[in-house]
């Protein structure tokens, strides 16, 4: 994976989203007749420049249905590479190519080749957030807000291998009982650290709040445990899709609401409901590789035309596939 330390060429150093660089990408997005589309753990400074936020699959599909010619994907290299299997005639464009993702680099496709040969029978669920090589070889893909039905639409008597986040997968497990669905370990990196421990202190801390729990959180667990065992009511723990997050937080009556994911989507949460105290559970829990996506990166992208995302379309076929499967059982919902 790259190294988000590494700096943005000396010529776009020392960039500030003012009104001047606001203006100029703007002027630079209308003259290559690009949207530009920025994911929920984007900075502020990137969310706000847009022609769209949400999560990925969301944003993806809004890139296939517009009439631009550039899809400039402000978030990581895996939302780029859906973006382009949903809109292959389209030049998809990354701030950053070096912008990677511990979860969908935690399985590899000969990972999965080597899996499904333990299990040759078995039906391949993949979350969204992998590469389009693994998403190739997926028989349907699933979202976090649909991984549910997903895998309860398979026939009850076939293995599942559900991939690649090991805390979506147990959740998935815990709410369709199945026995005979194996889960791969992996994980973000981020979402992982959010743990038990701090989330039953700011609990202690904010008896009131509502929990807006991702499913890829190490905290999930402890969150339906709170839940269970009366400590919080069980009507203010959500297990949430960013996308979901974003809905509830427009429909909440709560004053205070404690989230437990990346820290950019408190932006989005705020913009929606503004009147809701939102809180992270764990307030350094902010992705590297998103925080690559730079004022200065999105600058340098859209004067160079760099760096544009390729898929084999022999790969990106196949995985438009298994996206498409998704798709028609229906509730896609978001991306993670």
């Amino acid at each position: 994976m790259p190294d988000p330390r590494h700096s943005i060429p000396a010529a776009y150093g020392g960039v500030e989203a003012d009104a001047a660089w606001a203006a100029e990408i703007k002027r630079l997005a209308k003259a290559r007749n690009a949207t530009i589309l920025a994911h929920n753990y984007q900075v502020p400074a990137i969310q706000d420049i847009a022609d769209h936020v949400g999560d990925s699959l969301a944003l993806s599909r809004i890139a296939a249905e517009t009439d631009a010619d550039e899809i400039i994907f402000c978030g990581v290299h895996f939302m780029a590479e859906t973006a382009k299997i949903l809109s292959p005639t389209k030049r998809v464009l990354i701030p950053d190519e070096r912008a990677g993702c511990s979860l969908a680099d935690s399985i590899t496709a000969d990972d999965l080749r080597a899996w499904k040969a333990e299990y040759p029978d078995a039906v391949v669920v993949s979350y969204v957030n992998t590469t389009a090589e693994v998403k190739g070889l997926t028989d349907i893909c699933c979202t976090s807000s649909n991984a549910v039905d997903v895998v309860a639409s398979i026939d009850p008597d076939k293995d599942v291998l559900f991939l690649p986040d090991q805390f979506l997968g147990a959740h998935v497990k815990r709410e369709t009982g199945r026995d005979n669905i194996h889960i791969w370990a992996g994980e973000c990196h981020v979402h992982a650290g959010i743990n038990g421990d701090e989330l039953m202190e700011q609990t202690a801390a904010h008896p009131d709040a509502e929990l807006f729990i991702h499913p890829e959180c190490g905290c999930a667990t402890s969150a339906l445990y709170l839940s269970g065992e009366g400590i919080v009511p069980e009507e203010r723990v959500q297990i949430l899709s960013t996308g979901g997050m974003i809905e509830a937080a427009r429909e909440s009556k709560s004053g205070q609401v404690l989230v437990a994911t990346e820290v950019g989507m408190l932006h989005q949460l705020r913009r929606a409901a503004p009147e809701i105290d939102f809180r992270a559970v764990n307030e350094k829990a902010a992705c590297p590789y998103m925080k690559m996506i730079t004022p200065a990166a999105l600058l340098r992208c859209l004067t160079e035309g760099r760096d544009e995302v390729h898929v084999a379309p022999d790969v990106a076929e196949r995985a438009r596939l298994s996206v498409e499967r998704m798709i028609a059982i229906g509730n896609p919902g978001g991306g993670e």
